[in-house]
């Protein structure tokens, strides 16, 4: 237990104890629990309480103040109240586009991973190596011992992911675990179903039903997107079972009743679906190569990561099969540059990344990269940060063009990564063309992704504990919690700036603080300091302390409109100023005469100077009443 346990045990308590929690994280300054019954907390208490700057309730949350050390706090809280540490959500969830959800959910599930992923790789490269060198026959038991250590984390991927994606959609990991074993398991994937078809759904054939429904298979071992699908659907029907289930039989009946209804519709929508849309894809890849070899290898190296990622790629993995098995060789062989091109995307980002538990990973992803295995460099490093990635499609295009523009073929699919260059050597007579064909693709395609990235990309500061806020340096050197109390300019009732209407304000674009619905026309100085700027039309002024905090006080919204009718000022610009003092007065009733919303936003515009400001006056305040914490 921290130094904070007497002060996280009396939260726990007042906050209604442990059996009123039912999630708990926190942000920079704040403990923001979920409670069952927020009447229960006692607001009183808490906020009078050492060690605790004040209780606030907002967005479904209950937020108890703490300041910079709030991280040990949380230690000790969770301790306590039994709540999992690793369930901590951090900061508040940003507004993500869908596009950026996904990612960040994909990616975010291979952080776990990363490291023994870059492992495996290498281990399949250099087995692959030593056969080259024929210090081994890759039918030898040293070459399948190696193949295993090498290959194993690759096909059982799902499970994995399955533990990782449970945890982040709340879901029992043991349950993810076991949809991900299911989706691996052998007689659900397409090549272990055998047997004549016995009908077709919407031109695929089929072997048996599942349901009465067509049951089609697929290799789900191949890609990560069905495990996080059905572990997303999953986590739903498991909080649904578990409002309804009686508490006697829920450790039994909540899994099998998730596992059967998740899975059900995990196998009679996500096969067809996937079956259907690589049916499209193949037929639309073979129209494009009848067209344009050089068009088709520019197109499967543009999407050939895509691909993979969604599970489609097995599209091309028939074509590619058939042209081997009819013709003695594989015309399409966009495919071959896309692993050269982003490993030379992740080297170029080892010089330019600012986070360094990423840095560290780039010299192995870079090693199992060019050993045939990029799934690291792409789910753990360029992916996360989009334009690299889309610079690794554009030099997988460039590499797949040089391919189909000059012919390449493949006549054995045996080798990966550098090592795969000897698959494009002609076994009828030697004739390396082919060879030195894929050569020139690795160096153009690496090229490619190392120079579009070190040239047009640059990294942001990255977002972790340490990086986030100050919060962890102050506390290390033993610096005390700041603050400064912001008194009301204005009489009136407080609102929250998200409740006005103007987005600029709403949004925090100008700076976080609130909003007060004035009850007379005068503004006071809500500090000592002196004003910075005064508006000519006197609708806004802004202000600085003595302090440091910086503020805008805007009178109404659109009021700079009136051209400063109805406003008088009493203060000049570069004017030093005390507490209290009358800075502008306004004609309330003549101004909403007019039409015009007197909503003031009261404004610290120096926000990032603060690791946060805590809005303190609810109702109606009278001047000088404290409305907000500015916390250092």
């Amino acid at each position: 237990m921290g130094k904070y346990e007497k002060l996280a045990r009396e939260i726990v308590k007042n906050v209604g104890g442990k059996q009123n929690i039912s999630g708990l994280s926190h942000c920079v300054t704040r403990l923001r629990f979920v409670l069952k019954d927020e009447k229960i907390a006692n607001d009183d208490v808490l906020k009078n309480m050492d060690g605790v700057v004040t209780v606030m309730k907002s967005g479904g949350q209950y937020q108890v103040v703490i300041g910079n050390h709030v991280p040990m706090v949380y230690a000790d809280v969770c301790e306590i109240a039994g709540i999992n540490g690793g369930n901590e959500l951090g900061e508040p969830e940003k507004k993500m586009s869908f596009t950026d959800k996904v990612i960040d959910l994909i990616s975010g599930c291979f952080q776990s991973v990363l490291a023994v992923m870059c492992a495996a790789g290498m281990v399949k490269g250099f087995n692959a190596l030593f056969v080259f060198l024929k210090l081994y026959p890759n039918t030898s038991g040293t070459y399948l011992v190696f193949n295993a250590i090498g290959d194993s984390i690759f096909y059982f991927l799902p499970i994995l992911i399955g533990y990782a994606s449970a945890k982040k959609f709340k879901l029992n990991p043991m349950l993810g675990m076991l949809i991900g074993c299911i989706l691996c398991y052998p007689t659900v994937q397409a090549s272990a179903i055998g047997g004549d078809a016995i009908g077709t759904f919407f031109g695929i054939e089929y072997k048996t039903t599942f349901l009465g429904m067509p049951l089609i298979a697929n290799n789900y071992t191949t890609t990560v997107i069905p495990v996080i699908f059905v572990n997303a659907v999953a986590s739903k029907v498991q909080k649904i079972c578990n409002k309804f289930v009686p508490e006697v039989i829920k450790t039994f009946f909540v899994p099998f009743l998730t596992l059967i209804v998740s899975l059900s519709l995990a196998f009679l929508i996500i096969g067809p679906v996937t079956s259907v849309l690589t049916n499209v894809l193949t037929s639309g890849f073979m129209m494009v190569n009848d067209f344009s070899p050089l068009l088709m290898g520019a197109l499967v190296g543009f999407l050939w990561q895509v691909l993979v990622i969604f599970g489609l790629h097995w599209a091309l993995v028939p074509l590619f099969l058939m042209c081997l098995t009819t013709m003695g060789y594989n015309p399409i062989q966009g495919s071959y540059g896309v692993g050269f091109a982003q490993t030379g995307v992740v080297a170029a980002m080892y010089f330019k990344l600012k986070d360094e538990k990423i840095k560290k990973i780039c010299p192995a992803a870079v090693i199992s990269g060019l050993c045939g295995v990029t799934e690291p460099s792409i789910y753990g490093i360029s992916l996360p940060k989009k334009l690299p990635f889309v610079f690794s499609m554009v030099g997988g295009a460039i590499g797949g063009a040089i391919m189909g523009g000059l012919g390449a073929k493949g006549y054995t699919s045996g080798g990966m990564g550098i090592f795969g260059v000897v698959n494009y050597i002609n076994p009828e007579n030697s004739d390396p063309a082919g060879m030195y064909i894929a050569i020139l693709t690795i160096v153009v395609s690496l090229a490619a992704g190392f120079i579009l990235t070190y040239l047009f990309w640059n990294d942001k500061e990255p977002v972790n504990d340490e990086t986030k806020s100050s919060e962890s340096r102050k506390v290390a050197e033993g610096e005390m919690l700041k603050k400064e109390d912001i008194c009301s300019p204005v009489k009136g009732k407080v609102k929250l700036l998200e409740a006005i209407a103007d987005d600029a304000f709403a949004q925090g674009a100008l700076g976080k603080g609130c909003a007060i619905e004035p009850s007379e026309g005068k503004v006071y100085a809500p500090f000592d300091g002196e004003v910075t700027s005064l508006f000519p039309t006197k609708h806004a002024i802004g202000l600085l302390s003595e302090s440091g905090c910086e503020m805008l006080i805007h009178i109404g919204l659109d009021t700079v409109q009136l051209q400063g009718k109805f406003f008088e000022k009493h203060v000049e610009q570069g004017d030093k100023i005390k507490k209290g003092q009358l800075l502008i007065s306004f004609d309330k009733e003549q101004i909403e005469k007019e039409g015009y919303c007197l909503d003031t936003p009261v404004i610290i515009t120096n926000t990032d100077d603060y690791l946060d400001i805590v809005e303190i006056g609810e109702g109606e305040v009278a001047q000088g009443d404290l409305i907000l914490k500015a916390l250092r």
